[in-house]
C-alpha cells in the first residue's frame, strides 16, 4: 500500500499508557464504500457497507519507528493506545458516532476484542478472528523465539516478553545495518514457517498449491520474501492491507511488543480482571478460531465465549489445515467462503433479531 493509497489523521501528542509520548502522532487509514452505508471497522469484507480499515502504530504508516524523525527509542504501545487512537479517528474525523461492526484477524482480532471492551457501546457486532483477548503465555514463548533470532542478527538478546533487545556493549540505540536487516528478518520469517501454517499443511505439502516445488523453495520463496518484504515492498490491493508494512526490524519489534502485552482487561474498570473484562462485552460477538492455529487455539476462544455473559458470545472454528493462515491474507479460497458465509449468516441473524425488537 503506498502513501497515495491511504490517508493520515493528525493526534498530536499521544498519551500511551505506560505514561510516554509518541509526540506529533499520527495514524494511518483507509476506507471504501459509500460513508452513508453502515460503518464498520475491520481488516476486509465484500459486503456492502462504509469500511474502514485503520493501521496500527508500528506498522510503518501510522506513527512507527521507521517513520518518526525524533524518537529513536520509540516508547511501548497497547492495543488500548491503538483502538482509542481509532476511536478519534471515527468519531472526530470521519464524524461517526456508532459502528455497525468491528472484525479482525490476528492482531486485528485483538484489537476486535479491545474495542469491545474499552467501548462496550459503541459497536452492534464483533467479530474477531484467529486471534484472542489475551495473548496466552504460549503465545508469548513463541514470539520470543522468533523475536530472538531476528535480535541474533544484531549481536542482542531479547529483554523478555514485552521488551527489545538489551543492548550488551555501545549505546542503547544503534542502527541496523544492510546486512544485519537481511539476515535478521530472514531469520524471524524461517522462524516463523514453523508457526504460520499448521503441521497437517506440511504432511500433505500444500505450499506446492502456492507454487513452491519443495521446501526449500518455499521456506526461500515465501517466508523469506514475506519477512523482508515487510521493509520493501509495496503493497496494493484489499488483501494485501492486511500484511504490515515494517520499514525495519525496529517496527517489528515494537509490533511484536504490542502483540505480547495483548490484554484487553488491563484498562479501567477491570484492571487485570480477565472475568470481568468478558461480562463487559454487549456486542453480540462471533469468534471464529482456526481449528490447527497453534499460538491463538480454540480452546482459548472456549474460555473467552464461556466468560462471556449468556446469549452474547458463539463460536465456531474454521475447519482448515491452514493453520493461523486460514483466517487470512486469502491464500486459502475454501476457507475464504467459509469466513464469508459464516459472516453472512451472522450479518443477517443479527439484523433480523434488531426488526423485531423495532
Amino acid at each position: 500500500m503506498s502513501a497515495a493509497d491511504y490517508e493520515t489523521f493528525q493526534l498530536g501528542d499521544w498519551e500511551l499508557q505506560c505514561g510516554e509520548t509518541i509526540p506529533d502522532a499520527h495514524i494511518a487509514y483507509k476506507t471504501f464504500g459509500d460513508p452513508k452505508l453502515p460503518p464498520i471497522r475491520l481488516q476486509f469484507t465484500q459486503y456492502q457497507y462504509f469500511i474502514i480499515i485503520p493501521a496500527l502504530f508500528g506498522n510503518g504508516q501510522s506513527s512507527s519507528p521507521s517513520n518518526h524523525p525524533t524518537l529513536k527509542n520509540f516508547p511501548k504501545v497497547t492495543f488500548y493506545d491503538n483502538v482509542r487512537a481509532q476511536h478519534k479517528l471515527v468519531t472526530e474525523k470521519l464524524g461517526i458516532k456508532h459502528l455497525r461492526a468491528v472484525l479482525g484477524w490476528s492482531m486485528g482480532a485483538g484489537q476486535t476484542f479491545q474495542f469491545a471492551t474499552q467501548y462496550p457501546d459503541f459497536m452492534d457486532l464483533c467479530v474477531p478472528f484467529c486471534g484472542s483477548a489475551k495473548t496466552s503465555l504460549h503465545n508469548k514463548v513463541f514470539l520470543e523465539g522468533v523475536k530472538s533470532a531476528m535480535l541474533a542478527a544484531k549481536g542482542i538478546p531479547s529483554a523478555g516478553s514485552g521488551e527489545g533487545g538489551v543492548a550488551v556493549k555501545g549505546p542503547r540505540f544503534r542502527t541496523w545495518t544492510a546486512e544485519e536487516k537481511d539476515v535478521g528478518m530472514k531469520a524471524f520469517g524461517r522462524g516463523y514457517a514453523g508457526w504460520g501454517f499448521s503441521q497437517a499443511f506440511y504432511r500433505v505439502e500444500l505450499y506446492k498449491e502456492l507454487g513452491f516445488e519443495d521446501l526449500e523453495s518455499f521456506m526461500k520463496g515465501f517466508w523469506e520474501t514475506w519477512a523482508c518484504s515487510k521493509g520493501n515492498q509495496t503493497l496494493t490491493g484489499v488483501d494485501q492491507i492486511l500484511t504490515a508494512i515494517f520499514a525495519d526490524p525496529e517496527n517489528m519489534l515494537l509490533m511484536l511488543q504490542t502483540w505480547q502485552d495483548g490484554d484487553c482487561s488491563k484498562q479501567e474498570p477491570y484492571n487485570g480482571d480477565f472475568v470481568k473484562a468478558m461480562q463487559a462485552i454487549t456486542a453480540k460477538m462471533l469468534v471464529l478460531p482456526g481449528a490447527t492455529d497453534l499460538y491463538f487455539p480454540p480452546e482459548d476462544s472456549e474460555i473467552e465465549v464461556k466468560n462471556m455473559k449468556p446469549g452474547i458470545g458463539q463460536m465456531y472454528a474454521f475447519p482448515s489445515i491452514w493453520g493461523h493462515w486460514a483466517g487470512g491474507p486469502g491464500d486459502s479460497k475454501d476457507d475464504m467462503t467459509w469466513l464469508d458465509d459464516h459472516l453472512k449468516k451472522f450479518f443477517a441473524e443479527t439484523e433480523s433479531s434488531m426488526r423485531k425488537l423495532t
